[in-house]
């Protein structure tokens, strides 16, 4: 029972509008970024989709089976998640974004590829 139940939740996190079971993409990247005074990562995942920012697509935040943001502790709390859906870590760098008033932010970026068999 465990097990349909690890299966079922599997398959309901989704990312504009896909199921991460059904993403047909060889290569993906989690963006991971901050929250403020929090140790926890906001994680988006880009495979290439029209996002909302440019030309009305969705966002890229991974979703629960219940619509809401999935929450992740950490960038490698989001690669384990990743690797239930046949992907394996390929490339990191980080980029640091400047907040004003001497504020930085780092984002995280790590890519992904789907495991061949």
């Amino acid at each position: 029972m465990c097990f349909l139940f690890a299966i079922s939740s599997m398959q309901a996190q989704t990312v504009n509008d896909i199921p991460l079971s059904e993403l047909d993409a060889e290569y993906v990247m989690i963006v991971g970024t901050g929250k403020f005074l929090s140790n926890k990562v906001s994680i988006e995942l880009d495979f290439g989709q029209k996002t909302k920012y440019f030309g009305g697509g969705k966002e890229q935040k991974l979703l629960d089976e219940n619509g809401k943001k999935l929450e992740l502790n950490s960038m490698i709390d989001a690669l384990n998640f990743m690797t239930q859906f046949g992907y394996e870590f390929v490339n990191a760098y980080v980029i640091t974004v400047d907040k004003g008033l001497g504020g930085a932010q780092n984002v995280y970026h790590w890519v992904l590829r789907k495991k061949r068999q």
